[in-house]
């Protein structure tokens, strides 16, 4: 039987009330009659009820000791996790041609907090992205003739590689699945056209361009300036049973155009880079380039009357646009290191004046109490879901003033050695409540009597709600570093922001208990490793399945000292009459984020992978007979509705509405017995399996004995119902293609007539 906790008392109001009138004529034989309204029975109800709130009370003693419980494990709850992204900055005012370089913590202007996470320097200069995409075999055959006058005119007496200028995240949007920027080119490389703000006046673009050049080179400060690059990863679902591990960065060279030894030559020098928060591309994030000085920036020549080259061989792309042309100052090209074997580079967004930002918000210089010089005092922050790592505390010291304390896990851990412990400046910090505790004075210092404590500086919010859409955030308001407030600033947020969820709840933190008890924070057991996948931060799991001793690459079982834990996303399954969600598939970020958290917490010498699910394509046909006064279209679409959920990877599919079972079989009887639950199905005249051969579908063999189909799954499989045919009529259909159109004529051909104009 399942261990229940009792109820210390289960008694409520009406028992006891029903309890005191019953001891009456036990002790008060002369009052024959309680009745409702009785002084005597207004007596009884007032003290049946203060009865019942004492117990009510006394019931809750067992839930303190679950608390007190996660309290000495330590197990605090989780505090909120902030959304984050990458935004592009630019001036709101075209005339603004000076360089600002922005203190960390400007705020934008949101329904909620957000902040930017790092110093950043805007430049007036737009971006551009562009690629010369190879032309294909056809468009070459066509344009032969074209194409052998560009050799005469250029001298080229070699192969020549046509391209095309083809931009990439026009007018600074995204392509969240991704533009391949290096495979798709003609000369591997990505090309950013740095652009000037377009001057009131077209005789004074020279003008505007040589001002925005000397901003670029650092002007009066004496320092070249830094151009911030954003770049966001293409986040594509990881390959089947792909090797993750942390990921390598790419080798890569920035450049920029420079005036080379012949007039219309185009030289390069390679850029610096200051800091790198793409971790050399390996992830979304921000770089800053080191610009030289401005003497060194320089675009050719775009007009093939000035630049028979333009265009030609090593040199930029041609902007055809005389606009775009007159205010180009320079070309920022991104490539593969020589002698790297760099073939593909997918991107979703690549921009400049670039800045990370996150969904919290900085507080500081806030004084938090007073000290009564007793032991364990506790102070509140401002608020709660605190960024520990950020988090300064300073104590105010007789003589000395504010004086920083550091953060311990736990108070009691200090130090073995009792000096060492007793005097110890350390807090203990609850993150998501947002408190801090203090020693005893035997472990950890007291903070002395009528002195204060204050919050320095830290970072709090976060929560799922700021995980905004794209195009969200429109302004920004920040400081320079010298102090001066920023210009007017304008914000560009090509991509969702995510990452953003809420604060454990208390309910949640008690589930936690049983598996902290079994685990202790390390994968041992199956379970270990399904109970500890559920924590991962950051990643919203739909499943979870282990399979050890598997190897994924190899296909093998029974391999000593392997793990394989398969993830899927969550997903929700959708009706069939909107668009049909496909089958969760993780993205390598999401692989990624949990074989680094797993990975951690695994014994020595176990081999972990971390995978996606291998689905098998499945089709099926059905042919129904329908009950009286039920819609036919209706019946129909819910038996593609019934097969796609009883398919379903993730809850409530399956036969025990956890997800169908990895690795068992497709049944076609079991099937039937679904489509015959739907309302409207009077019976079931046949249904077909297929399975995907090629590009076409192949009915599934029957068995021997009843003739019955199914679909064979090894143990790291699971079905993907790619076309369901519902008819209704006499037999399931053969070709999943399509039923064809009865009313239309099997021997005639429609073609469309343009109708006459008057």
């Amino acid at each position: 039987m399942p261990i229940l906790p009792p109820s210390l008392d289960d008694r409520r109001f009406d028992d006891l009330v029903d309890d005191l009138i019953a001891r009456i004529p036990a002790h008060t034989p002369e009052w024959t009659n309680p009745r409702l309204g009785d002084p005597g029975r207004t007596l009884i109800e007032l003290f049946a009820w203060l009865g019942d709130a004492l117990l009510y009370r006394a019931n809750l003693i067992p839930e303190r000791q679950r608390l007190v419980f996660l309290k000495l494990l330590g197990m605090g709850l989780k505090p909120a996790q902030p959304a984050t992204g990458i935004v592009g900055l630019a001036y709101a005012d075209p005339k603004e041609l000076g360089a600002r370089t922005l203190a960390t913590g400007g705020l934008l202007k949101a329904a909620l907090p957000f902040e930017t996470l790092a110093e950043t320097t805007i430049l007036p200069v737009s971006a551009e992205a562009y690629i010369k995409r190879a032309l294909s075999g056809d468009e070459m055959a066509r344009r032969g003739d074209l194409l052998q006058g560009l050799a005469r005119i250029h001298g080229i007496g070699g192969a020549l590689q046509a391209y095309e200028t083809t931009p990439v995240f026009a007018a600074g949007r995204a392509e969240p699945a991704g533009a391949e920027v290096f495979a798709g080119s003609a000369d591997f490389a990505l090309w950013i056209a740095l652009l000037a703000p377009q001057a009131a006046k077209p005789e004074d673009q020279a003008a505007c361009n040589a001002a925005v050049k000397a901003a670029m080179g650092g002007g009066d400060s004496g320092l070249p300036a830094l151009l911030s690059v954003g770049v966001a990863l293409a986040q594509k679902p990881a390959g089947l049973f792909e090797p993750v591990g942390t990921p390598a960065a790419v080798p890569l060279l920035w450049e920029i155009t420079t005036q080379g030894r012949a007039p219309h030559e185009t030289g390069y020098l390679t850029l610096s880079v200051e800091s790198d928060g793409s971790a050399g591309l390996a992830q979304s994030g921000v770089l800053r380039l080191r610009l030289p000085d401005s003497q060194y920036l320089w675009a050719p020549a775009n007009d093939v009357g000035d630049n028979p080259r333009a265009g030609v061989g090593d040199a930029p792309p041609r902007l055809d646009d005389p606009n775009r042309a007159a205010r180009l100052v320079a070309w920022l090209r991104l490539r593969p290191q020589p002698g790297q074997s760099v073939r593909s580079l997918s991107l979703a967004w690549i921009g400049i004046n670039a800045v990370a930002i996150d969904q919290r918000v900085t507080l500081s210089g806030r004084v938090l109490g007073t000290s009564s010089g007793a032991a364990d005092q506790v102070f509140a922050l401002p608020q709660g879901s605190v960024d520990a790592a950020s988090l300064a505390i300073e104590v105010e010291e007789a003589g000395l003033g504010y004086r920083p304390w550091y953060r311990v896990d736990d108070l009691a851990a200090i130090s073995a050695d009792v000096n060492v412990a007793r005097d110890a400046a350390a807090y203990e910090l609850d993150a998501e409540a947002g408190s801090l505790r203090f020693g005893d004075g035997v472990r950890g210092r007291v903070p002395d009597y009528g002195l204060r404590i204050r919050l320095a500086s830290g970072r709090f919010g976060g929560g799922a709600a700021g995980n905004l859409a794209a195009g969200g955030l429109s302004e920004l308001n920040a400081r320079q570093i010298d102090g001066a407030a920023a210009p007017a600033i304008k914000v560009n947020q090509p991509l969702a922001l995510t990452g953003g969820a809420d604060a454990e709840t208390l309910d949640l933190a008690e589930k936690r208990l049983p598996a902290r008890l079994r685990h202790g924070d390390r994968a041992v057991t199956g379970d270990d490793y399904q109970r500890l996948a559920a924590e991962a931060p950051g990643l919203n799991l739909g499943r979870v399945e282990v399979l050890p001793r598997f190897k994924p690459q190899d296909r093998l079982s029974g391999v000593p000292g392997v793990v394989s834990v398969m993830a899927l996303p969550a997903a929700d399954l959708g009706p069939a009459s909107l668009s049909p969600t496909p089958n969760p598939c993780p993205d390598r970020p999401f692989i990624e984020g949990l074989y680094n958290f797993l990975s951690a917490r695994i014994p020595l010498a176990t081999e972990l992978y971390v995978i996606g699910c291998e689905y098998v394509p499945l089709g099926v046909s059905v042919a129904v007979g329908l009950r009286d006064g039920y819609a036919r279209d209706q019946v129909l679409l819910a038996v593609r509705d019934a097969l796609r959920g009883f398919l379903w990877p993730l809850a409530p599919g399956g036969i025990d509405q956890t997800g169908w079972p990895l690795g068992r079989s497709v049944r076609g009887r079991e099937l039937e017995v679904e489509v015959a639950r739907v309302a409207g199905v009077d019976e079931i005249r046949g249904l077909k399996l297929f399975q995907r051969h090629n590009d076409d579908w192949q009915i599934l063999p029957g068995g021997a004995g009843d003739g019955s189909q199914s679909l064979a799954l090894q143990a790291w499989q699971l079905p993907e119902l790619l076309a369901v045919v519902a008819v209704d009529g006499q037999d399931a259909p053969t070709d999943l293609r399509g039923v064809p159109n009865p009313f239309a004529q099997a021997n005639a051909v429609a073609v469309p007539v343009v109708p006459e104009l008057c």
